[in-house]
């Protein structure tokens, strides 16, 4: 008499990079081109709900809308650019929504992906500031204005010039879009996969393992995935807000009439 022998339980298939790779839903379009689009309509929305009904004393909604755009007017516009503050607060209010909408998608049920995990999507708003930065500096300086503001340091001697201008261009000019969009995009990368490593694993852990003791502990890997949640949250905030101020940090820089 012979007796069947029962296959072992299938290992861990740890998440990795083809888990941001996803599916066109339909023709060419992707879940991160789906979220830009929600996102900026729920950020007009928003905004144009909060002003629907403006009065000296302010409703709850246009409390929050005047709040939020407060935070970046007073914490980020006017202490990183200076005098000519106002007229870039738009912009960079438009930008924090437009970045926080986005990274908390990450954590939001039925979405559950950062959009800027995708690294295509935080290295074209990394250009398209670039182009903004780089445009209000030639406006304020001229060209070659903008160039020796961003490049030559004043009171060096020439001979240190040689080797600090190279430096300072690529820093100043080059690498600037870069490393603002790889700061932002790391981080909705690495908290996204760490999520996927907990829950995941205690799905795994609790449905797909032989062993007793995974199935025990499997609670645990859940629960660390939520504690987790709340400090992808916090990073979520927190990126979106150093991305602003690095922003306004690069326009107040090239408005100033030294290096």
């Amino acid at each position: 008499m012979t007796t069947l022998a029962t296959a072992p339980a299938p290992g861990f298939e740890a998440p990795g990079v083809a888990d941001f790779d996803l599916p066109p839903i339909f023709g060419p379009v992707t879940k991160p081109v789906v979220q830009l689009v929600l996102a900026a309509i729920i950020i007009y929305v928003a905004f144009r709900y909060s002003v629907r009904k403006p009065a000296l004393v302010p409703s709850k909604s246009q409390f929050l809308g005047e709040s939020f755009h407060g935070i970046v007017r007073n914490s980020i516009a006017r202490d990183m650019i200076g005098p000519e503050f106002l007229k870039y607060v738009p912009f960079l209010t438009t930008l924090f929504a437009f970045l926080l909408v986005n990274n908390l998608f990450g954590i939001i049920p039925l979405f559950q992906f950062p959009t800027f995990s995708h690294p295509g999507v935080p290295y074209a708003l990394a250009a398209m500031v670039w182009l903004i930065f780089t445009y209000v500096g030639i406006r304020h300086h001229g060209f070659l204005g903008y160039l020796r503001t961003s490049t030559w340091p004043p009171d060096v001697p020439w001979w240190v010039r040689i080797i600090l201008t190279p430096i300072e261009f690529i820093s100043n000019i080059l690498l600037r879009p870069v490393t603002l969009s790889l700061r932002l995009f790391g981080n909705m990368f690495a908290g996204h996969l760490l999520l996927l490593v907990f829950i995941l694993g205690g799905e795994y852990m609790l449905f797909t393992a032989d062993s007793i003791l995974l199935k025990v502990l499997s609670p645990f890997a859940f629960g660390m995935g939520i504690v987790f949640t709340f400090f992808e949250a916090f990073v979520q905030v927190v990126q979106a807000y150093i991305f602003v101020m690095l922003t306004a940090s690069y326009i107040g820089t090239v408005l100033a009439d030294d290096h």
